[in-house]
């Protein structure tokens, strides 16, 4: 990808919590940071699908401050320079996060075409979508709000609909750019099957295309009190690393709006380009089966899967056998906490289910038994009363902060690699098979400096061993002092 003075600015807007896909989508791992189709994660692929398109720079990246360096990651693994990675302290919809993209991107004179892009989308054919983004480009520089309407392939009463008006006098030489007559919600079933007859309809994608100072004035004109807020957010935000992040008291009181209700569908320099191009946001269980390759009884597996007598399914293992018998038509997802089981007519009721268990305070709607840290992985393998074993990777060169607890204490074990340990005013290094203990109140740090990552079981035990006994020291991360690891 070129530098930050190419003509179209990728605007990446990886926050959403994917409810519907739960258990392998967890408020603090969303589907976006998941790898549901193939060997790259659905941010990546978003980024991915990119190369090819004439002109592009570096991507802008949009996402909730607590996933900021599963992303930063995801980016590195793919080999992704970002032109930013601007944290949002709170969601408040796309209309403020598209008003903080257009406010940065102008920075230093500059005025991109910005192509906003969900991460949560699959496209099957890639070369489609770039053809599209290309054409609308033409009409981005002429101070058009370009937004994607997908030909429909089905009447779908989880999407809304956009009605095309008459051809852009620049399409009627063969381009495919519509003025747009409505925006419409969601329908009822018969009402999309009467949108799909008509061939006048597409489904709103939520992807756009724009230059950053016509969105942005469009929002003056439209939403003032949302454009206010948001250049005190950025004028008060923060560089932190490889972050930006935006001032959380101002932008906190932005007004939550879709940039659909708060210009597009008010502006008349509004058009829509229909495309044809496989997508599917994956919002569903439902949509992974459709998208995913079936085996001879219709199934879509993933993981350690063994069946017998089972078809039209979709069966996913994460953490071990998930074995079936005699099923059709369902869904089934295993994770190492959870196993979710459902009819595949009945996967939009998976966000009541999710509903009742965040009632519960369930943790298993937050995280997985793994979580991610900057420096690596914590995976839970037991807990009980007043103690807990976690399995620790620490990749090469990473470090944890310089730490102390005050109601536990923790044993660490060396199974692979080597560790540089920090305890007091002593410093050592432990191999393969070698262990040492850290007293409660005791400062230290935990290190990786090999070549190979360093795996270790630490067993805590304590009278109190939540996350959040923690004082934090000295921190390479710039993480707050207190939180976990």
């Amino acid at each position: 990808m070129n530098s930050t003075n190419s003509t179209i600015l990728p605007v990446i807007l990886a926050g959403g919590s994917g409810t519907r896909l739960w258990p392998l989508s967890r408020a603090l791992y969303p589907k976006q940071l998941i790898r549901l189709v193939d060997r790259h994660t659905m941010l990546q692929n978003t980024i991915l699908r990119l190369d090819g398109l004439a002109d592009v720079g570096r991507p802008m990246v949009i996402c909730n401050d607590e996933y900021r360096f599963m992303v930063a990651e995801q980016l590195r693994q793919i080999e992704i320079e970002p032109h930013a990675i601007i944290l949002e302290p709170v969601g408040r919809n796309t209309a403020p996060a598209l008003a903080v993209a257009a406010m940065l991107a102008m920075e230093n004179g500059a005025d991109p075409v910005l192509l906003i892009l969900p991460a949560d989308h699959h496209v099957q054919i890639p070369e489609n979508f770039r053809q599209v983004v290309q054409e609308g480009v033409k009409h981005a520089l002429d101070g058009r709000l370009i937004t994607f309407g997908i030909v429909p392939q089905s009447p779908e009463t989880g999407y809304g609909y956009i009605k095309m008006g008459e051809p852009l006098e620049q399409s009627k030489g063969g381009g495919a750019a519509v003025t747009i007559a409505a925006f419409v919600e969601k329908p009822d079933l018969e009402t999309a099957k009467s949108y799909v007859a008509t061939k006048a309809y597409c489904w709103n994608s939520g992807m756009f295309l724009f230059r950053a100072s016509t969105v942005l004035q469009a929002l003056e004109t439209f939403a003032p009190d949302i454009v206010a807020a948001c250049r005190r957010a950025v004028e008060r935000g923060t560089a932190d690393l490889d972050f930006f992040r935006l001032d959380k008291k101002t932008f906190s009181s932005c007004p939550g709006n879709s940039i659909d209700y708060a210009v597009m569908e008010k502006t008349d320099r509004g058009a829509m380009i229909p495309l044809e191009a496989g997508w599917n946001d994956l919002g569903s269980w439902e949509a992974l089966w459709q998208v995913g390759e079936k085996d001879g009884m219709n199934n879509v597996v993933k993981g350690d899967v063994v069946l017998h007598d089972v078809e039209d399914s979709y069966l996913h293992a994460e953490d071990r056998l998930l074995a079936a018998v005699g099923l059709k038509d369902h869904i089934v997802v295993e994770t190492s906490d959870a196993v979710m089981i459902s009819p595949r007519d009945r996967v939009q009721d998976v966000k009541g289910l999710v509903d009742r268990l965040k009632a519960q305070q369930r943790e298993e709607t937050r995280s997985h038994k793994r979580s991610y840290r900057p420096w690596g992985t914590v995976d839970l393998l037991v807990t009980g009363a007043r103690f807990q074993v976690n399995r620790i990777t620490v990749n090469p060169g990473g470090e944890l902060s310089l730490q102390k607890h005050f109601n536990r204490s923790e044993h660490w074990i060396v199974v692979r690699g080597s560790a540089l340990v920090t305890r007091a005013d002593e410093q050592f290094v432990l191999k393969e098979d070698s262990s040492t203990y850290i007293s409660a109140g005791v400062a230290h740090r935990l290190e990786n400096p090999g070549k190979i990552p360093l795996e270790l079981i630490e067993v805590q035990t304590g009278g109190y061993i939540g996350e959040d006994d923690i004082t934090r020291l000295e921190d390479i991360y710039g993480r707050h002092k207190d939180g976990d690891r």
